[in-house]
């Protein structure tokens, strides 16, 4: 019998709250029947709902909270306001309690960056956290971070985020030693900002038995799936993640008009139609819903704001498959195993 996993949940995050949240939960239990929950939320927007949802009832445990942090409050308000009280504050702490494992919520993403890290603290040897994102690709799947809990990164943060990234790349994707590069405007040594160059001179320098580094790589190698691992700071990753998404949403319009422009292209959209479809589910933002904060000590998922239900419900596989495959735990040996690195590094030198 499959192992309980426990998934915290923040019901009134998101643009919708609870009529997404709810829904989204009943599908990953489909999927996953060894889930159990605990929900977090007002009672008169839960509970009318959650008795529509039988089967999510039945595995969970629902706890009534007095505040709901909104998607346009300022996080030092919503700290201030939601901290100790709020269904977001609440859901992070069960994972610092030990009560949940895994923490979801598609509320504003400034208030659970803030609430996590001033919750469950950064994991020892990180100074900042890292927002990671799965990217679609030519390929198949990647991972990119930062993509926006962190602006500016200097040397060091991007190696833990290199770290971090291949340990999620390793539990997501069951890779035994992912490739990973680092995000700049050309290939070359000689280009980019200091901070870059001076993280892959680290970076080729160190051996670690679960990153292979392959380099700089640029923003065209993020669709073609060039490195498991992509590297970036937060503004930089915040505004290619916003591009892809646009560009998305702009080539599905102009398929969607030139498919009804004639009869003729209406008639060979019927032929074409089962391509069209594997297209469209390719680009379904919906697939790839839900960004992990690293650095911090327990897992905590962002889910899209907007998303619907199958989003959702993505979002909460995703919280699953990372406490499944530990997470954590490799996060913490890869840190372990790195400082090792650098100590035998640092008096090999001395010795010279």
């Amino acid at each position: 019998m499959a192992k309980t996993i426990t998934i915290s949940l923040d019901v009134m995050g998101g643009d919708v709250g609870p009529d997404v949240v709810i829904p989204g939960a009943d599908l990953s239990l489909l999927r996953h029947p060894n889930i159990r929950y605990e929900l977090y939320g007002e009672k008169d927007a839960v509970e009318p709902i959650l008795e529509k949802y039988p089967r999510v009832k039945a595995a969970s445990n629902f706890h009534h909270c007095e505040v709901s942090i909104t998607m346009d409050e300022k996080p030092s308000r919503a700290l201030r306001r939601g901290r100790r009280d709020s269904s977001m504050w609440k859901s992070i702490e069960a994972v610092k309690n030990h009560e949940a494992e895994v923490m979801i919520s598609a509320g504003n993403t400034g208030a659970l960056m803030v609430m996590a890290r001033f919750c469950l603290r950064m994991m020892a040897g990180i100074e900042r956290p890292a927002l990671a994102a799965i990217w679609p690709t030519l390929k198949g799947e990647s991972i990119v971070l930062d993509v926006g809990a962190t602006i500016g990164a200097d040397a060091q943060q991007l190696i833990d985020f290199s770290l971090m990234g291949s340990a999620m790349a390793r539990a997501l994707f069951n890779l035994e030693k992912p490739t990973v590069g680092l995000l700049n405007i050309g290939v070359e040594e000689v280009k980019g900002l200091d901070e870059i160059k001076t993280a892959g001179a680290m970076l080729r320098e160190v051996s670690l038995p679960g990153l292979k580094y392959s380099g700089f790589v640029e923003g065209d190698d993020l669709g073609k799936g060039t490195v498991d691992v992509v590297v970036t700071e937060g503004f930089t990753g915040n505004i290619a993640l916003k591009s892809a998404e646009g560009t998305a949403k702009q080539i599905a319009e102009y398929l969607r008009a030139a498919m009804s422009r004639t009869l003729l292209a209406r008639i060979g959209y019927i032929f074409a139609k089962q391509a069209f479809d594997r297209l469209r589910q390719k680009m379904d933002p919906r697939r790839s819903n839900g960004g992990v904060f690293l650095g911090l000590n327990g897992v905590v998922i962002k889910s899209h704001g907007g998303t619907d239900a199958e989003g959702f419900a993505a979002a909460i596989d995703l919280g699953y498959d990372m406490i499944h495959n530990g997470l954590i735990r490799k996060i913490s040996t890869d840190l372990e195993i790195y400082e090792q690195s650098k100590i035998a590094t640092d008096e090999n030198e001395k010795s010279q």
